[in-house]
């Protein structure tokens, strides 16, 4: 039996910890009012025989006090929970000592390892990944009541983000980079004012998105259609110039050919700004930026045509890559590219089509841009297409007093998750059960949102003044509290939810692909939905329903309720969950098929979601892509494309990686072991998700390798 210490770490029970316990108790009350050392050892064996795979401390001294008031001790009792009380005051007193210090030492694995995006070895990281443990430490014991702790720990819900929680930020947002850009800015108290080039628009962009980043967790977004603009402005400052140098001794076809050659010229140095500025910029997160361009050509914007220029270089750049420390192109990490599908481009003879075949030419070597269907966003939202905050959460449809609707300089407050399985495993079938215990989890999600966001109530824009004083997100005056924008849906706050597939399975017998278990899985999702839509209403605060809240999540439930309840088939057997709404890896099914299938749970899961499909060899198969592409524009909002090739982000081997003799996973060429380095193939059992080999945990590694 294990113990669930209550800092998360896992123990071997020791029934002697509880015999010291009551005997300590036991020693401060008079004698009629003890137990004998008999009556002690038959309470630990009665604890020790029940046979759970996993307890929490705290359920081990419930027990405790629950056998002595079978006894009639009462004072044996009171005086057992005073040395509880008093113990807590002692772990109080310090907590994060170990954690910090293995960060130090560079052996805390599960810190280091949680975000592929920091380098835990380096000086500045540590310093925000010690910050996140005390937060996380505080979190934990102080800002959160108790029994939403306890939730988190047996993983009935997720916390997220509880290494940012002591600050008063939030999650994502769509940067307002137009009013920004149009009417200037401050950073580190020096005026930024509207660039008069493209270049130089670029590099403020840039330079906004670090400011930003280092104030908040989670993405950002940038439509990318306020730079045409800019590029527009630099055309006519260079035919001005040659109008004036040359003046009517070159033909004005000449002068087109001179402008049009410095315009691509500046045009590539721009996004090449861009690319370059983001992945070598470091956040005070101890990160880099965590962007997501979004590439739309909307059908009346004025900067069409420029935009389209700018789109085409942003594609052609992250198709060639971007070198890495031995002068190897590689797959940037960021920024994130969504590319918008509509009637200009979808591969149907509109205007556009060429960047589309771009795009798709793109996912096929560097996997993304992901795809947005403009159509099907516009019959989910009101008939608006917008980026999503990040690249997975969306908004809610939000007009201004003048009736317009308005999405960038938008927000989320943050994100708790709700473990599906786990209500499926304990109600056991009996759907009575199983409504019961949902009601009774979603009341839980709904007090931990709302702890998030009380704590972001009565902030003032000082904490962060590019965001709330600046123009990132509004423009209010110094110490003016940002209360109003986190009121009346203009935010959002996210519930998250996993592995819908393993509850129909528990509930139904079968996967949620079947008639059967579509059903209650619709049910299920109607009923998530619909707690969001009450809450709303209830309390004038943006609730959504998000899918897709975070890869690493699937397996976290996945371990805690295997260590809870066992091993259960097609459930926690696996060693993951799957991801909100998702078809199971497993199942044979393709891609139009797939699409199709999980569009009806996109459309219910407005707070974002994202579907994938796994195209294998996709550099061969462009036409494949395409045919999936027009699919999507038709059938599906929200889609990108996985494939099974190994690759080497170190030396750019592009062949198969193996494991080595001490069951990590190594290029064969420059012998590179660390997995944020390479893309491999899940072989094994075909699972696509994220962070599925333990790098350096090789025993782990070896049991999952030989068993599957």
């Amino acid at each position: 039996m294990k113990v669930i210490k209550r800092d998360g770490k896992t123990t071997d029970f020791d029934g002697s910890k509880i015999f010291t316990a009551i005997q300590k108790a036991n020693e401060s009350v008079d004698f009629e009012d003890r137990i004998t050392d008999a009556q002690i050892t038959a309470i630990v064996d009665d604890i020790s025989s029940r046979h759970r795979a996993r307890l929490l401390v705290e359920d081990i001294q419930d027990m405790v006090e629950e056998k002595l008031m079978e006894l009639q001790k009462y004072q044996l009792m009171k005086s057992y929970i005073l040395y509880r009380y008093e113990r807590a005051l002692v772990r109080k007193a310090n907590t994060t000592d170990e954690s910090i210090l293995s960060l130090i030492r560079n052996s805390n694995k599960e810190v280091m390892e949680e975000n592929s995006n920091k380098n835990a070895r380096t000086a500045s990281t540590q310093r925000d990944l010690i910050a996140g443990e005390v937060s996380k430490d505080l979190t934990r014991r102080i800002l959160l009541p108790e029994y939403i702790s306890k939730a988190h720990d047996e993983g009935a819900i997720h916390f997220h983000d509880a290494d940012y929680f002591l600050q008063p930020i939030f999650n994502c947002c769509l940067i307002n980079i137009e009013d920004m850009l149009e009417n200037g800015t401050v950073m580190n108290g020096k005026m930024i004012e509207s660039p008069k080039s493209f270049q130089v628009a670029c590099t403020i962009v840039t330079q906004i998105i670090a400011s930003v980043a280092s104030s908040q967790y989670g993405g950002q977004s940038v439509n990318i259609a306020h730079l045409g603009k800019y590029l527009r402005r630099t055309k006519e400052k260079y035919m001005k110039q040659c109008n004036e140098q040359l003046g009517d001794e070159v033909s004005q076809e000449e002068k087109e050919k001179i402008v049009n050659m410095r315009l691509k010229d500046e045009l590539r140095a721009g996004v090449q700004t861009i690319q370059y500025q983001i992945n070598t910029l470091m956040t005070t997160n101890g990160q880099s930026p965590f962007v997501t361009l979004f590439l739309y050509l909307k059908p009346d914007d004025p900067y069409i045509e420029e935009n389209a220029m700018i789109i085409e270089e942003i594609l052609r750049q992250r198709y060639q890559g971007i070198k890495n420390e031995v002068g190897v192109y590689v797959t940037p990490a960021f920024p994130k590219l969504i590319y918008v599908l509509d009637e200009n481009n979808c591969l149907k003879g509109g205007k556009y089509d060429y960047l589309t075949r771009l795009a798709v030419k793109c996912s096929s070597k560097r996997l993304y841009p992901d795809y947005i269907s403009a159509k099907k966003m516009r019959e989910n939202y009101e008939g608006n297409v917008f980026s999503p905050m990040g690249c997975r959460s969306f908004l809610s449809p939000w007009k201004d007093e003048n009736g317009n609707y308005k999405f960038e300089g938008r927000f989320n407050q943050g994100v708790v998750s709700l473990n599906l399985p786990q209500i499926g495993i304990l109600a056991r079938g009996d759907e009575d059960k199983f409504w019961k215990l949902m009601e009774e989890r979603l009341q839980l999600c709904y007090d931990a949102l709302m702890v998030r966001h009380n704590a972001l109530m009565g902030v003032s824009s000082d904490v962060s003044p590019i965001h709330w004083q600046y123009g990132a997100i509004a423009r209010l005056q110094k110490g003016e509290k940002i209360d109003k924008y986190l009121l009346n849906g203009y935010s959002t706050i996210s519930l998250g939810y996993i592995g819908l597939y393993e509850v129909t399975k528990l509930m139904k017998g079968v996967s949620h692909t079947a008639p059967e278990g579509l059903e209650f899985a619709l049910r299920v999702m109607k009923c998530m939905r619909d707690h969001c839509e009450k809450w709303k209403k209830e309390t004038g605060i943006g609730f959504g329903l998000y899918g897709t809240p975070a890869e690493s999540l699937c397996y976290r439930f996945a371990r805690i309720d295997k260590e809870r309840f066992g091993t259960i088939k097609d459930v926690t057997d696996k060693g993951y969950y799957t991801n909100s709404y998702h078809v199971d890896v497993r199942e044979h099914i393709d891609a139009f098929s797939k699409f199709k299938f999980e569009s009806q749970f996109q459309q219910i899961s407005s707070g974002g979601a994202i579907s994938y499909v796994e195209i294998p060899n996709m550099r061969h198969n462009l036409t494949a892509m395409e045919d999936v592409v027009k699919f999507i524009y038709d059938n599906i909002q929200y889609a990108e494309f996985n494939t099974k090739s190994d690759y080497c982000q170190v030396c750019g081997y592009d062949g198969e990686i193996m494991i080595n003799d001490n069951y990590e996973w190594e290029c064969p060429v420059c012998h590179n072991k660390d997995q944020r380095k390479m893309n491999v193939t899940r072989r094994t059992c075909g699972y696509l998700g994220e962070n599925f080999w333990n790098v350096g945990k090789t025993k782990e590694i070896k049991a999952r390798v030989l068993h599957l």
